[in-house]
């Protein structure tokens, strides 16, 4: 059995923390998670403590809703994309240097809280959803499998296509589930993922839950949009410190 890589209280508040985002704002949980573990530990350390928290809280927003088989034939090829390219994206988490990672992690962070707190207004029309949907699939994967990080470009993908609130909600749900089956898949065929972690991935599926609850509560009395607005924020600042670390 490995040595803890963190302690026990800060990994705690960690999933308190990232469970609670996604409570109030529907989404968060495995970008704040990994950013946050990830300066602490290698990310690829980090993406294999992230895969049940994670699995778990977005297959419940999948199935929470009507639209998933609708959504599964329209979407196949995007999550078909993912998988291919998270499995191949995974080596690089892996084997590149932990500082490295660190600095496409933060990279990543960046561009999406870039991005999110722009909010561009995109179309994609649908004589091109067709062939573009795998491409945003492989690309997301592969970026999913080099940080551990699901959002980009998936996120405004799926935002571009105008589904309605719920069915964007369920959208995400199976784009982050594909994506963390995909991810647990990549490290354990490059054998980052052992199963004496499965422990402590299933140990932060309790906080995590406790967070989003938490988050749900808050949500009734704070204002979503403001709460985004600092989450982001936030991001860009833990962003900065991950991409300044190679460098440091």
């Amino acid at each position: 059995m490995h040595e803890f890589p963190i302690a026990l209280w800060l990994f705690t508040l960690i999933f308190l923390a990232a469970g609670m985002v996604k409570g109030v704002t529907g989404m968060g949980l495995p970008t704040v998670a990994m950013g946050l573990l990830g300066t602490a530990m290698p990310p690829s350390v980090a993406a294999a403590m992230l895969v049940l928290p994670s699995f778990i809280t977005n297959v419940w927003q999948l199935l929470a809703g009507p639209a998933k088989g609708r959504l599964l034939r329209r979407l196949w090829l995007m999550m078909l994309g993912i998988v291919l390219g998270t499995v191949l994206g995974a080596a690089l988490l892996v084997r590149v240097d932990p500082s490295w990672s660190r600095l496409a992690l933060g990279i990543s962070l960046i561009v999406y809280a870039g991005y999110a707190l722009a909010s561009p207004p995109l179309s994609i029309p649908p004589r091109i959803e067709r062939w573009l949907s795998p491409l945003i699939g492989g690309v997301t994967g592969v970026v999913t499998g080099a940080t551990g990080v699901f959002v980009m470009p998936a996120v405004p993908y799926l935002q571009a296509l105008r589904l309605d609130k719920d069915e964007l909600v369920q959208a995400l749900g199976l784009s982050f589930t594909v994506s963390t089956v995909a991810l647990a898949f990549g490290l354990f065929s490059q054998g980052a993922f052992r199963l004496d972690q499965w422990g402590f991935s299933a140990l932060a599926v309790i906080p995590a839950l406790a967070g989003m609850w938490a988050g749900q509560k808050v949500r009734a009395w704070i204002s979503p949009a403001r709460f985004k607005q600092c989450f982001l924020l936030f991001l860009v600042v833990l962003g900065l410190e991950l991409a300044w670390q190679p460098f440091g």
